[in-house]
């Protein structure tokens, strides 16, 4: 009792030392109680503390977000007449990537890392720490780019945004790495389950994307954030925003090929859509254009296919909505297909084209310079899919197709494979229709879309040069150990040097007088000529009849490697066993020496690093 009471009075020692340090003008009235509550509270207690207040504000933020993006993209698609939404797709998405790209470039200075890809580098890199403009700022840009109709989601910037709320209140209140990164992931858990009112959706996107590859035993703070973030949006969002579908048929077992046969079509359509967005990313950075200008190719780019194609427009979910209703002939009418006669042919291939150019839409609006992400574009291509797959077997001569079941289910199976995701994808589906006896189709389809993604690339292509780089953490636990290892701080830099013209009697002094068992031989230049060890000294050391006048170069050796300052620690690892020594030289790349370093060190790092880890 007394040590409980000694760290007790010690935690508020350092409070008030805080308190003193930072002052009254800076001091919040919730962080001093919030502060004091930290002290008070056991750990856990804090934690479902901190889940609360970190999901209610992530959710708010998802919720202000969704009702911005709705209010505009409302006015631009319903207010306003056919003949004048030809010029608001001229004009709308054109102005959107480019007001984007202008905010970037004058309000953040150019720093626009956005997307899933850049929470999991800051979980991997960063101690989980998210800078704290990023707080506000992906709400900005993504609400004007989808909002003035960029063909993207708002559920990845959603993330970034309660992810980097989540993480600054870990740091405000100075809590460990772990925490640190379970209210960074409570944060974005609250902003999915409020972006789609479906918490378990939320906690499942967690646990599939952002916390791979870290081991978590507290799991209250995420449950209690997504149920915060979806109580908030389904309170306070109009029933016309929410990702809800209403009509669906019952699940009958009859109709299980359906989905077998949707699943695989899903799976090559993610290929498909991955495939284009990779294709386009790479084209727009090879264009020898400014920030600027690459936003005004890529606006030109969008806002042509919106006035051929009105579903591109936005995030797409009204349209299909339409498919579950029965409205498709209203989406036909909104686009230059009305000149033709609609029948089902016409149908068909005006869907076909959407499906196809989707994925391209998608891409010129993010890599062009605008903010969103891959969620609802996937859903979108996953819905129209389902429901155009369902047109071609009733076109064939099915009877009792289930179309609105097609549509739910080619959602959960693009974005399975898509976004690498089944159980998000499932969850997220059964929550959003209240189908959760459609569990069986859901996951035959999302499971075989996320097999087909697999085979293609064992990690999602969005990610995989980040993984490749060790800058992500994957499934693979040693490595992800090894990659959180820092090359620079292995590396002895008061390793012993020698000239390489030197006598050996300079050496036997050095060996006399030092304590290093290794030796460098360098130029006057500090350029690596050789390396000497005990072992290759002991014979002269004890050679009476050794001639003095015999110098360094004549007994060095050369390296059996060299490592270098950028290589990984499981790049060194892999030089260590391949050569079979305990000890390399580390130069730059031209050659100047910098120190040794050890295989040992490395090893004993990771064993403290595994201990901490499994804790």
């Amino acid at each position: 009792m007394k040590i409980h009471n000694k760290k007790k009075y010690l935690s508020f020692l350092k409070f008030k030392r805080d308190f003193q340090e930072y002052g009254l003008e800076k001091a919040k009235s919730y962080e001093l109680i919030l502060h004091w509550l930290n002290n008070r509270l056991s750990r856990n207690q804090f934690l479902v503390l901190s889940g609360i207040l970190v999901g209610c504000t992530a959710g708010l933020a998802g919720v202000v977000l969704k009702t911005l993006v709705h209010t505009i993209h409302n006015f631009i698609t319903h207010k306003v007449h056919f003949e004048y939404q030809i010029l608001f797709y001229i004009v709308f998405p054109f102005l959107g990537i480019v007001l984007t790209t202008a905010i970037v470039l004058t309000l953040f200075k150019g720093q626009d890392r956005k997307g899933i890809g850049a929470i999991l580098y800051e979980i991997a890199q960063n101690s989980s720490i998210v800078a704290s403009v990023k707080m506000y700022s992906q709400i900005i840009q993504s609400a004007v780019t989808v909002g003035l109709g960029g063909s993207a989601g708002l559920e990845s910037p959603i993330a970034v945004t309660g992810a980097a709320i989540g993480s600054n209140y870990a740091q405000t209140y100075r809590l460990s790495y772990k925490e640190r990164t379970l209210l960074l992931a409570a944060g974005a858990t609250a902003g999915i389950a409020s972006a789609f009112n479906a918490p378990i959706a939320g906690i499942m996107f967690a646990f599939e994307i952002l916390l791979t590859g870290v081991v978590f035993t507290d799991f209250i703070p995420l449950v209690v954030a997504a149920v915060c973030g979806s109580l908030l949006s389904r309170i306070l969002l109009q029933e016309d925003v929410l990702f809800r579908f209403y009509t669906r048929e019952p699940f009958n077992y009859k109709n299980v090929p359906y989905y077998l046969i949707l699943g695989i079509v899903t799976g090559l359509y993610a290929r498909y859509f991955v495939v284009i967005s990779q294709k386009v990313e790479h084209f727009i950075k090879r264009l020898k254009l400014s920030r600027m200008r690459k936003a005004m190719f890529g606006g030109l780019v969008l806002s042509l296919l919106c006035v051929l194609f009105p579903p591109l427009f936005g995030e797409g979910y009204e349209t299909v909505k339409a498919f579950t209703n029965g409205s498709t002939h209203s989406i036909i009418r909104n686009s230059f297909f009305r000149y033709f006669e609609i029948g089902d042919w016409t149908i068909i291939i005006f869907l076909v084209l959407v499906c196809l150019l989707k994925a391209f839409a998608t891409s010129f609006t993010i890599f062009s310079g605008g903010n969103g992400g891959n969620f609802a574009p996937s859903l979108f291509a996953g819905g129209t899919v389902g429901y155009l797959f369902a047109l071609v077997c009733q076109h064939i001569g099915f009877t009792d197709v289930p179309v609105t079941n097609l549509v739910l289910v080619g959602m959960a199976g693009a974005m399975s494979g898509v976004l690498y995701a089944p159980l998000t994808a499932i969850f997220l589906i059964a929550e959003s229709s209240f189908g959760y006896d459609l569990f069986i189709p859901l996951m035959i389809a999302a499971i075989i879309s996320y097999l087909i993604a697999k085979w293609f690339s064992p990690i999602s292509p969005e990610l995989e040069s980040l993984a490749d780089q060790g800058k992500i953490f994957t499934n693979k636990h040693d490595k992800n150990l090894l990659f959180a290892l820092r090359t620079e701080d292995f590396i002895d830099k008061y390793s012993e040097t020698i000239n390489e013209n030197a006598s050996v009697t300079t050496l036997f002094e050095k060996v006399k007088n030092g304590n290093k068992n290794i030796f460098a031989a360098t130029d006057e230049a500090g350029k690596l000529k050789g390396i000497l060890t005990l072992d290759d000294i002991r014979p002269y050391l004890f050679n009476k009849e050794i001639d003095s006048s015999t110098t360094v170069a004549q007994i060095m050796k050369a390296p059996p490697a060299v490592i270098y300052r950028d290589n990984k620690p499981l790049e060194i690892l892999q030089i260590f066993d391949d050569t079979g020594v305990w000890n390399l030289p580390v130069t730059s790349e031209s050659n100047d020496f910098i120190g040794f370093i050890s295989k040992s060190s490395i090893l004993m790092s990771y064993r403290q690093l595994l201990k901490e880890y499994s804790d």
